[in-house]
């Protein structure tokens, strides 16, 4: 025999519930979570230095100011401007590049090693400076990234390029987890 559920009030139980928890939750949202806050609210404008060169790749020094001037304004809202009028600066230095070949295995005719892959290697030094407070928002000494390509396949340019492209990331990262 079916029993059939009461009701002792005029509000459904599941309302009162939900109404509850729409009330908690207002109540403990006083904390707000931003993830990766970047740079500070004041930098409206960005100004990217070509990089030194320590290396005797000479392009590098266009490749990497490239992607930097490309990709840092957007990925936080900020605009490009000249290094006297920016609010903030970012310059740096390429400490390094070398090219590996971490991946290899004996050659058919016993006769060596064929490569399977090759591995570039970019250390740089990075800081980024906030004008207005004289201060610097973020540096790295030692930013050191690397950019697999598979020898059959493709070039070392293949490998810098992503190199450079997980330089910029890791730039990124930086700088929002330091705020």
């Amino acid at each position: 025999m079916w029993n059939h559920i009461r009701r002792t009030s005029g509000i459904p139980v599941a309302r009162v519930g939900l109404l509850v928890g729409l009330v908690l939750g207002l109540v403990g949202c006083n904390y707000t979570f931003q993830a990766g806050a970047g740079l500070p609210s004041h930098v409206r404008t960005i100004a990217i230095v070509p990089f030194e060169n320590e290396t005797s790749r000479f392009e590098l020094t266009q490749e990497v100011y490239e992607i930097l001037l490309s990709e840092l304004p957007q990925q936080f809202g900020v605009r490009t401007g000249s290094e006297e009028y920016a609010d903030a600066i970012v310059r740096g230095s390429i400490r390094n590049y070398s090219v590996a070949a971490p991946s290899y295995r004996a050659s058919a005719d016993g006769r060596g090693a064929e490569v399977l892959e090759r591995q570039v290697s970019i250390t740089v030094q990075i800081e980024i400076i906030d004008r207005e407070n004289n201060m610097i928002l973020w540096d790295n000494s030692s930013l050191s990234v690397r950019g697999e390509y598979a020898e059959a396949t493709e070039v070392e340019e293949d490998g810098r390029q992503l190199a450079i492209n997980r330089l910029v990331q890791n730039v990124v990262d930086g700088i929002q987890s330091n705020w």
